[in-house]
């Protein structure tokens, strides 16, 4: 994170006497990366975090990816998943990997996780589709709405509390620390002028959850494809102020405002987030180019070194057919792809779009996982045909 932050209670210098109420010191923590040489934070917590009372056994946690998948354009229909489990790691089905980035869909039926929950390798991007309730972290509670995207760096423990209704979450797990673009910060972190967002759109924790009652904690760490289970006699949510650069936060794709130009723009103008051989990039509505002779659809393009996934959240998708909320499309390195028949002259004269969607670019080829071969459409791939079903006269009316 490009600023600083403070929570709570905190001494008025580090690594200094820090006294609880009974005389007794409170635990300091650093959180850090890139060994002491990248961004922290410093949290004081009631009890020491390395007091474990026991560790069970691991339990398997990875994916499967499918074999003799066609290099072909796929799409991937998720909307009448309603379920896909019950708690919130039970729910999390991975749809595509790499060595870089998980691609995970999750929509749990259960409303509080009766569980702690780290990622000890990878920061997570937690789109928030549909849904609504509260982030609680070591760090403090964050609320959170349908658009959100909900940044939680590794090894920040946390849980969700949902409130009713619907949950459909995407989520994207980098094996990378996740940053804003590089392009719109200067060297001293701070987001440019010209940035489609900056720091106050950035959603930090609101106010501690500090849990002093003594009992039995289990908090599951995810680590090299196992849920390790670690239990504790006090809540891992014990810290009573913090303060630091390295933290959770909320952003919305609502507050990301859009960059346009006279011709077509090229989709790194979109960019959300960035990580190692991977981006985030959000389409949100927007006027279309005012070039007297503008072509707003997207023209065609090969992918030379990246696969581009597309999360279709909301909207009218101007240059595609027959996909609809919650669908994804991916299109591989190595083959071109571009809009379907008949978009790029409907879009002449169109004045704006009112779309949504989150695309991830991956430098590295992803594989599909066994699970995500029961939610493909078979026939995307022939779908640029002039004659498949999705572009005739009443392609709008077969969308499901």
């Amino acid at each position: 994170m490009p600023f600083y932050y403070k929570l709570g209670e905190i001494p008025q210098k580090r690594h200094t006497q820090f006294r609880q109420p009974d005389g007794s010191l409170y635990a300091e923590q650093l959180v850090g990366t890139l060994g002491f040489s990248g961004v922290s934070s410093l949290l004081y917590h009631i009890n020491p975090p390395t007091k474990i009372s026991r560790i069970d056994e691991p339990v398997p946690f990875k994916p499967k990816v499918a074999e003799g998948i066609k290099l072909a354009p796929h799409h991937l229909r998720t909307l009448n998943l309603e379920v896909t489990g019950t708690d919130y790691l039970d729910a999390r089905k991975t749809v595509m990997l790499n060595n870089d980035v998980d691609i995970s869909i999750c929509n749990p039926s259960e409303r509080e996780m009766n569980y702690y929950y780290k990622n000890a390798a990878s920061d997570e991007v937690v789109f928030v589709h549909d849904g609504s309730g509260d982030l609680l972290t070591q760090m403090g509670r964050i609320p959170f709405k349908p658009g959100d995207y909900l940044v939680i760096p590794r090894t920040v423990i946390h849980k969700f509390r949902f409130d009713e209704g619907q949950t459909r979450l995407l989520i994207i797990e980098s094996h990378s620390p996740v940053e804003t673009p590089r392009r719109y910060r200067n060297h001293f972190g701070q987001l440019l002028e010209h940035s489609p967002f900056c720091e106050r759109d950035m959603r930090p924790p609101v106010e501690l959850v500090t849990e002093t009652e003594k009992g039995e904690y289990r908090v599951q760490i995810k680590k090299e494809g196992y849920l390790h289970q670690y239990y504790y006699e006090f809540s891992p949510f014990d810290a009573v102020g913090w303060d630091g650069y390295f933290f959770p936060y909320a952003f919305s794709i609502y507050d990301f405002e859009p960059i346009t130009g006279r011709v077509h723009q090229p989709p790194p103008v979109h960019q959300t987030f960035e990580a190692h051989n991977f981006v985030i990039c959000s389409f949100v509505p927007r006027l279309f180019d005012y070039h007297p002779l503008a072509i707003p659809a997207p023209y065609n393009h090969s992918n030379v070194d990246s696969d581009e996934v597309l999360y279709y959240v909301e909207g009218d998708f101007m240059s595609r057919k027959g996909v609809d909320r919650a669908s994804f499309t991916v299109h591989p390195g190595g083959i071109p792809h571009g809009p379907h028949p008949g978009t790029v002259e409907a879009s002449i004269g169109k004045k704006e779009t009112h779309e949504y969607a989150v695309m991830i670019d991956t430098f590295k080829p992803l594989h599909l996982t066994e699970y995500a071969v029961d939610l493909m459409d078979k026939n995307y791939p022939m779908s640029w045909s002039e004659d498949h079903p999705t572009n005739g006269p009443r392609a709008a009316d077969m969308m499901d």
